[in-house]
């Protein structure tokens, strides 16, 4: 059985936190917890961010518990993208780094 087009981007966005040496978790939808938690809860060097992955061309359809939490993740001051081709977090890491190295 093939992977789907969301499960293809999740393994991209994957492969990219490993190569940032992101600390992340992907919490299971099982019908237990807290509805809506985006697909990666990632930390890098103290920063707390959070991934929502979507097919390519499926940004926009977030379910209204994912909007909700997005939402309040975003009031709270947090980061929470929701990514549906990698080249968004390539720049989030991008702009990240160089941050970094300014306040280095």
């Amino acid at each position: 059985m093939g992977m789907t087009p969301e499960g293809r981007v999740k393994n991209e966005i994957k492969k990219l936190l490993k190569a940032h040496k992101v600390w992340f978790y992907c919490p299971m939808q099982n019908g237990y917890g807290t509805v809506g938690i985006p697909d990666f809860v990632c930390c890098l060097n103290g920063l707390f961010f959070a991934i929502e992955a979507k097919a390519p061309g499926k940004r926009s359809t977030l379910t209204p518990n994912q909007a909700n939490v997005i939402n309040a993740i975003r009031e709270h001051g947090g980061i929470a993208l929701v990514i549906d081709n990698i080249l968004p977090l390539e720049e989030f890491f991008q702009a990240y780094e160089e941050q970094h190295a300014q306040d280095s």
